[in-house]
């Protein structure tokens, strides 16, 4: 059926047709147009936020947890502030559909104002970055989107949207969807059968192999396959921190986190003394590997990696054999083989629940002295991981927030419930990602922070409240950019970091006067009343706890500890 529409009914109409539940965005002078066919026509939910950087990050973690592509729009004057969650989707593998309206087509060259060449811009950090210029091809466009965006290595698409095109009217007749791109990932190729089979040979014959799990494995759904094939095997699966769930951390066989970014000393040993490694899903980057580091020399071990981006495969570590394909279809093909496998496997069965109990025993039992006035951030992890309901998401960035919890929180229940950002790890993603997340489910969110990351968001509290979710930010005070000076102090021999350390504030004011219940916690017997307390309020909550810069108590970051260690530091592991 032809009819003629305007550009913004075209693009309104494509997106209820993918599926598309809600739209992260800001407001702007050339989107004005599309706002008014939305208002009239459409039920597409808008959220609104406060600053473009928070509805980028936004848009990301909902992508994850939903596993839909994910919508953002920005207008031209706020264009470059999508950049940094951009990037993280790029570099995650998420796919993000990402409008962005601008002046007229060449008005730019005029020196009109906020005119730049967007599709410049965006073109290094998404799969497409593409022009609208005629509104017949809005369908053709968008079905391409979502095709690029959930196909292959997902990740973000970028269309520009000039503000005449929103106006102009055509005869439109092909609006429709192709159902299968309105999730990811779209397809599921299975990597050479022959590799795959020559793979599984080496794991059999390996004493002591480990299975580790990035990311990729969480978007490919493959947590079934993976625990079913790690219990055929009794091969242990650890995780990089952003594979954190993948499998229930409480399994006998999930070593969970491995690396530097909430790896602890008993699983990143463990994945050292491994005779064979399967790599599935990741791309082997510093964080999850200690700087290459952590597997020892690369040729006392065998290393099998399966990835559905080829250009991952084998980057870092010799491949004794590279799969390229779905995680999930091709670690499905595997248990297929082995079921049609003559005889018993004979493996000798594997329980790691003990070793994991003594670990984190050990940690929580430390009773490491506190510098005056702060909390462990240890106890805090203790209590969350004790009181979290299932069905809770936790959300938590680079720094002091997010590395405890990274290796003491037990995900229970399978999936993308810890949603941190270290593919790229810039600073206010967890606050963000909240609110992405609140979108996504139905349960409560959890959100760690540190006053480093919280000063470039704290606008956005009013999007929490206005949002009515049922959200929890944890404030990880100590007035420092704490990372920063634990390497200079650590790493780099600096004695007094000078461009570490800022002033003061009562955060508490703050998040009260957007509308927040407030709390502080000022020792450790409070911890447990004041998160009951603030799970059980089923609006927004903001707690402030101090906690020790990573300078004064190491964490869980091995080249800190081996410093810590020399210097008779007091340090977690």
């Amino acid at each position: 059926m032809t009819q003629v529409l305007n550009g913004a009914q075209v693009i309104l109409t494509m997106l209820q047709l993918h599926g598309v539940r809600h739209v992260f965005g800001l407001p702007g002078e050339t989107t004005i147009p599309w706002y008014k066919s939305w208002a009239r026509e459409f039920g597409v939910e808008y959220v609104l936020t406060r600053d473009e950087r928070t509805a980028a990050f936004a848009a990301e973690a909902y992508a994850k947890i939903t596993g839909r592509p994910a919508v953002l729009e920005a207008p031209s004057p706020g264009v470059t502030h999508c950049t940094p969650g951009i990037t993280e989707a790029y570099l995650s593998s998420v796919p993000v559909i990402y409008f962005s309206s601008d002046i007229p087509v060449n008005q730019d060259k005029k020196h009109g104002l906020t005119g730049i060449d967007q599709t410049a811009l965006y073109a290094p950090i998404c799969k497409e970055s593409f022009l609208l210029t005629k509104v017949a091809e809005i369908p053709f466009l968008m079905r391409r989107a979502f095709r690029v965006a959930t196909s292959g290595r997902p990740a973000p698409v970028h269309i520009r949207v000039p503000i005449n095109v929103f106006h102009e009217t055509a005869e439109v007749s092909d609006l429709y969807a192709e159902p299968c791109y309105s999730e990811y990932p779209a397809h599921r190729p299975v990597a050479d059968h022959a590799l795959v089979r020559k793979a599984l040979d080496l794991v059999l014959a390996a004493k002591k192999p480990v299975m580790v799990c990035g990311q990729g494995a969480l978007i490919s759904r493959a947590s079934e396959t993976v625990q079913a094939l790690a219990e055929r095997l009794q091969m242990p699966v650890g995780t990089t921190t952003p594979g954190k769930g993948l499998i229930p951390e409480t399994h006998p066989l999930a070593l969970r986190v491995v690396g530097a970014r909430g790896g602890m000393d008993y699983s990143n040993s463990y994945v050292r003394d491994a005779d064979l490694v399967f790599f599935v899903g990741t791309n082997t980057d510093s964080s999850g590997t200690d700087h290459w580091k952590l597997y020892g020399d690369p040729a006392s071990k065998t290393f099998l990696h399966l990835d559905i981006a080829e250009a991952h495969v084998g980057n870092n570590f010799p491949v004794k054999v590279g799969l390229v394909g779905d995680a999930r279809a091709t670690l499905d093909y595997m248990l297929e083989l082995l079921d049609n496998r003559p005889g018993p496997l004979n493996r000798p069965a594997l329980d790691l629940t003990e070793t994991k109990r003594t670990a984190l025993d050990k940690v929580f039992k430390s009773n490491i002295p506190m510098p005056a006035g702060t909390i462990s951030p240890v106890r805090l992890s203790e209590v969350v991981d004790r009181i979290l309901p299932d069905n809770a998401i936790v959300t938590a960035e680079p720094g002091v927030s997010a590395i405890y919890p990274s290796a003491l929180l037990s995900v229970r229940k399978a999936g993308r419930r810890y949603i941190t950002n270290y593919s790229m790890g810039s600073l206010g993603y967890a606050v963000p990602a909240g609110i992405g997340a609140a979108f996504a489910g139905d349960g409560p969110v959890l959100t760690f922070t540190g006053d480093g990351s919280l000063a470039f968001v704290l606008g956005d509290f009013e999007t929490i409240k206005r949002s009515g979710k049922n959200m929890t930010v944890i404030l990880c005070r100590n007035d420092t950019y704490g990372w920063i000076k634990a390497e200079a102090v650590l790493l780099d021999d600096a004695d007094v970091p000078w461009s570490t350390d800022f002033g003061a504030v009562d955060y508490l004011k703050v998040a009260e006067g957007f509308g927040f219940a407030v709390d502080r916690i000022t020792s450790e017997d409070q911890i447990e009343a004041v998160l009951t307390r603030a799970l059980a309020n089923p609006g927004c909550n903001f707690i402030e706890v101090m906690v020790p810069s990573q300078d004064q108590i190491v964490p869980f970051v091995p080249p800190w500890v081996r410093v810590a260690k020399a210097r008779k530091l007091p340090y977690f592991e």
